[in-house]
C-alpha cells in the first residue's frame, strides 16, 4: 500500500446532519436569527465556494476536513446554505473545539473531486465587534503561540514600540498594529503558501492575506493582547464577484469590547462585506479544507469563489452560471 500523502492545502488569498452515499444536503434555513439590530449597514451576500481536485494516477483513498459552513451571530445570518460533492462520499458533521462546524469527508478510489458549498449569508455592519457567538475558551487561550505566529527579534521590537506609544490602550494598539503592518507588507501572491511562517512573511516584506493576518496575531500575542485567525469570505469594493480563493483576517480581544475583527490585508476593521466562516490559532486550524490521501501521483487543484451582493444587478445571470 503507498504511504499516506499529504493532501494540498487550500490556500487563503492567493492565494447538520450526516450525509450518506447516494445522497445530498439540503438548503439550511435557521429558524431563529440573530440580533442583527445593531449599528451600521445590512448587507445579503451570495458566496459560492469551489475546490476541485484532480489525482493523476487516481488516489486510493482520501480524507478531508471541511470547514466551510458558517455560523450566525449578531451581524451575520445564514439564510441559506449547503454542501454539494460531486461524487458518492460518506460526510460527516460535528463541531471542533474552537465551535466551527467540520465535515469530515471519506472516499475510496478516486481521480477527480469537487466540492461546492455556497448560500446566502445575512450581514450587519457591528464596527467591528463581535457579539453572539458561543465562546468556549477563555480569551488567555488565544495567546498561544504556534510555529505559523511566532515572533523573531525584530517583530518583538516592532510590537513593543506600538505598545509603548499606546500607553497601555488596547483598541489603539492594534489599530496602529493593523496599519504597520498594511504598510509593512505588500500583497503579493507569489513569494508565500500555506505554510509560510509569520516570521518568513515578516522578512520577506510580502503576501497574501493569510501572511498579514498571522503577522498581526504574532505581534498582538507578542504585545499582550489574545488574537486569533478567521477564515471568510469578503465582498470587494471594486466590484470583482470571481475570487481566487476565500480570505482571511483576525480578531484581537479588547476587555472593553470582546472580540475585534481587524483586517490587515484591507486596512479595515471588518464590516457587512466580511463572512465570518471559522477560527483558530491559526491558518491550519480554520483552513477551509485539509486533509490526507492515500497513493495517486501527482495532485492539482483547483479555487474559485464569487462573492457578490445579492440583488445586485446582474446577479440573476451569476446564478444561472454557478
Amino acid at each position: 500500500m503507498a504511504g499516506l500523502v499529504p493532501a494540498i492545502h487550500v490556500l487563503l488569498c492567493a492565494r447538520r446532519k450526516t450525509w450518506m452515499p447516494g445522497t445530498r444536503l439540503g438548503i439550511t434555513t435557521l429558524e431563529n436569527p440573530p440580533n442583527l439590530d445593531c449599528v451600521g449597514h445590512t448587507m445579503r451576500l451570495r458566496i459560492q465556494h469551489t475546490t476541485t481536485y484532480r489525482y493523476e494516477p487516481a488516489a486510493t483513498g482520501v480524507i478531508q476536513i471541511l470547514r466551510l459552513t458558517p455560523g450566525s451571530h449578531d451581524g451575520q445570518y445564514v439564510a441559506e446554505w449547503q454542501i454539494d460533492v460531486s461524487t458518492d462520499s460518506r460526510l460527516d458533521m460535528h463541531e471542533d473545539a474552537f465551535g466551527n462546524v467540520t465535515h469530515v469527508m471519506t472516499h475510496g478510489a478516486i481521480e477527480d473531486l469537487t466540492i461546492t458549498v455556497g448560500g446566502l449569508i445575512e450581514t450587519h455592519d457591528t464596527g467591528g465587534v463581535l457579539r453572539g457567538t458561543d465562546e468556549r475558551f477563555p480569551p488567555s487561550l488565544f495567546l498561544r503561540q504556534t510555529s505559523l505566529t511566532s515572533v523573531n527579534p525584530a517583530m518583538e521590537n516592532f510590537a513593543r514600540e506600538l505598545r509603548a506609544e499606546s500607553e497601555g490602550d488596547a483598541l489603539g494598539f492594534l489599530h496602529s498594529l493593523m496599519t504597520q503592518v498594511s504598510e509593512h507588507m505588500t500583497f503579493d501572491e507569489d513569494p508565500t503558501n500555506s505554510g509560510t511562517s509569520a516570521i518568513e512573511a515578516f522578512g520577506g516584506k510580502r503576501g497574501v492575506c493569510q501572511d498579514y493576518a498571522h503577522i498581526f496575531i504574532a505581534c498582538a500575542r507578542s504585545g499582550g493582547v489574545p488574537a486569533r485567525f478567521v477564515s471568510g469570505h469578503f465582498l470587494r469594493s471594486d466590484g470583482m464577484v470571481n475570487q481566487q480563493a476565500g480570505h482571511a483576517w483576525a480578531e484581537a480581544y479588547v476587555p472593553s469590547l470582546g472580540w475585534v475583527g481587524f483586517d490587515p490585508a484591507n486596512c479595515i476593521c471588518t464590516t457587512e462585506a466580511h463572512a465570518r466562516i471559522a477560527i483558530g490559532l491559526d491558518y491550519l486550524g480554520a483552513a477551509p479544507v485539509r486533509g490526507t490521501r492515500y497513493g495517486g501521483g501527482n495532485e492539482t487543484l483547483t479555487v474559485l469563489v464569487k462573492v457578490d451582493q445579492a440583488g445586485r444587478p446582474g446577479q440573476s445571470q451569476w446564478q444561472s452560471q454557478s
